[in-house]
């Protein structure tokens, strides 16, 4: 019986209030969204791959679509790192503490959907073991798993600081706390290789002669490159915005994260000018498969999703709430923007990397004539995608409420103007 009661009290005095918020019931769904994704893992890798809609001509799709955006969005952790540390800004150095919880978030994200994707997840290592030195694929692997190391690194410290760890094994806490020691020269190092593996994804692609409409190395390597930069910051400085919605701990420096916010305006029309210079590099004069694949991306299938999510709601809107004054003294319009830029990037890789699998050529050697092929996400693809996405969700929202990875100490309000010098400011915003 005194068993019994101690549950009942326990439930009544602590379970029971907890329900009542608001943020408890939303990691609790996640939850149970991520179980869901566990299960639906187990059949992929008791079954194979044929319990999905991947073929030989579409073999990377919604997976590959996730690692791709995930690996993108992580690239606000050494690119505000290499701000703050090597450039010396030093009121970005508490966001660059954010920045790389995030990545390395993201990059858990992206490892866990290759690990689904590639069919024989007992062979992961064999890419860090059998080297291919002339493949681009290969320098990814490598410069991903280097990274991860180095972000594991850099994460340590954040964890040695988690109060039960501090109470618990305090020895252990002021091992990894000693980590932190290192962080400038884990951020040069993880410049260098976010730098090498960021360009590379988009000279894999562009290295394709098979997919023509991906095969434009340079383009695509700088594309991808400029995205994850500009896709990462915009999404570090949305979930440091957001973050005092979620605990009352978290403390921001609104002036340091208003010169981001504005950063990303500028960073997000210079990415629109690149976008549209490498579409429009592309020969006009007719070429099989690529033209259809243009087609397809501008005015077929996918024009909704380019016209509509890609450039307007990425790129052009953000642009415009982020540059305008007035707009983007309000907050609520600064994280939609910051959002919409992030979203925009997501959909950029994804109709990337689907562009390129609906036109093939066919597979009589020396044939022009191009394969239109289709390709829609199983039901166990969207299962395993949600649990890993629900389990990105759920890994910011317990860092931001328990590891107190957003603290940019003593709070500074924004300046009620832009946080430049007038003579920058277009006339239009002024």
């Amino acid at each position: 019986m005194t068993q019994i009661t101690a549950i009942k009290a326990f439930v009544r005095n602590t379970v029971l209030p907890a329900l009542r918020q608001p943020v408890i019931r939303f990691m609790l769904g996640l939850s149970v969204l991520m179980a869901i994704g566990v299960a639906a893992a187990l059949v992929v890798f008791i079954e194979g791959l044929h319990v999905t809609n991947l073929t030989d001509l579409v073999p990377w799709g919604l997976w590959i679509s996730i690692d791709l955006s995930s690996i993108a969005l992580a690239a606000g952790a050494f690119s505000i790192s290499a701000i703050a540390y090597i450039l010396r800004r030093k009121e970005l150095i508490p966001v660059a503490k954010t920045a790389v919880y995030v990545g390395f978030v993201c990059y858990s994200i992206a490892m866990m959907m290759l690990l689904l994707d590639i069919g024989r997840p007992d062979r992961f290592w064999h890419g860090f073991v059998f080297w291919n030195i002339h493949s681009p694929l290969w320098e990814v692997t490598m410069c991903v798993g280097l990274y991860f190391t180095v972000l594991l690194m850099e994460v340590a410290p954040i964890i040695g600081h988690w109060e039960p760890v501090e109470q618990r094994f305090p020895r252990l806490s002021h091992r990894l706390g000693s980590l932190h020691a290192l962080t400038p020269y884990l951020a040069v190092i993880g410049l260098c290789l976010s730098t090498l593996h960021q360009s590379s994804l988009g000279l894999t692609y562009g290295n394709l002669i098979a997919r023509p409409i991906w095969s434009r190395p340079i383009p695509m390597a700088l594309a991808f490159y400029i995205s994850a930069i500009v896709g990462g910051i915009a999404l570090v400085t949305c979930i440091s915005l957001l973050a005092p919605h979620l605990t009352p701990r978290a403390r921001i420096n609104k002036a340091a994260l208003d010169k981001l916010a504005y950063t990303v305006g500028w960073a997000v029309l210079f990415l629109l000018v690149v976008r549209w210079w490498d579409l429009m590099s592309m020969p006009v004069d007719y070429e099989p498969a690529k033209s259809e694949a243009l087609y397809i991306l501008t005015r077929g299938r996918l024009a909704f999703n380019f016209w509509g999510l890609e450039i307007l709601l990425g790129m052009v809107v953000p642009a415009v709430l982020l540059l305008v004054g007035s707009f983007r003294r309000n907050e609520r319009a600064r994280i939609l923007a910051l959002a919409f830029v992030a979203l925009g990037v997501v959909v950029y890789r994804w109709n990337t990397n689907l562009v390129g699998q609906l036109v093939v050529f066919g597979q009589v050697p020396g044939s022009d004539v191009p394969l239109f092929t289709d390709y829609t996400p199983s039901l166990i693809e969207i299962l395993t995608a949600t649990g890993v996405i629900a389990y990105g969700l759920l890994a910011v929202t317990f860092g931001v409420r328990y590891l107190n990875v957003i603290d940019h100490g003593e709070v500074v309000e924004a300046p009620a103007e832009a946080p430049v010098p007038a003579a920058m400011i277009p006339s239009s915003s002024r």
